[in-house]
């Protein structure tokens, strides 16, 4: 590794049919075993139906859900003298939405039904409502920061 200069961060290439760069993260954290193939016709068919039950353009849905989703800080774990804390940090923008379309990913999973495409249809529009569990999930998180700001000092 280089010590000269840090690595650049490579941007997502936008998708092939909706031009969104967010579409494309979305089939990134869908993928599993390197079937990018199988992880894009699911969402896309979520897309579709999200556009079918909303009559809203999807995107914009797709959207609103991740700012919705989005937390502003998190919790990490800091060992000072031998006790853990936990530590409220903000994050930075590309992190949280990292952090957001990974909650809709895992809720979608975790969703009763049929289907991969209509459980992450479904997690979507219910985190465009501001309900369903990836939201509970950043409240979760910003109720803990909230309890745990006395131990903000403790950053890295």
């Amino acid at each position: 590794m280089s010590r000269r200069s840090k690595s650049k961060r490579v941007l997502a290439q936008p998708d092939p049919i909706y031009n969104s760069r967010l579409v494309n993260l979305l089939v990134i954290r869908v993928l599993k075993s390197g079937k990018k193939s199988v992880a894009q016709k699911i969402v896309y068919t979520a897309l579709e139906i999200i556009a079918e039950k909303t009559n809203e353009n999807p995107i914009l849905l797709l959207e609103k859900a991740v700012t919705n989703v989005t937390p502003q800080v998190e919790i990490k774990a800091r060992r000072v003298g031998g006790s853990t804390y936990q530590v409220p940090i903000e994050i930075r923008a590309y992190r949280g939405t990292n952090i957001s379309l990974k909650w809709l990913i895992e809720f979608a999973r975790e969703r009763s039904g049929r289907g991969m495409a209509s459980k992450l249809a479904n997690e979507i529009i219910d985190a465009a409502k501001n309900a369903g569990g990836s939201i509970r999930r950043k409240e979760q998180t910003h109720k803990m920061a909230e309890a745990n700001k006395a131990f903000a000092h403790f950053r890295y």
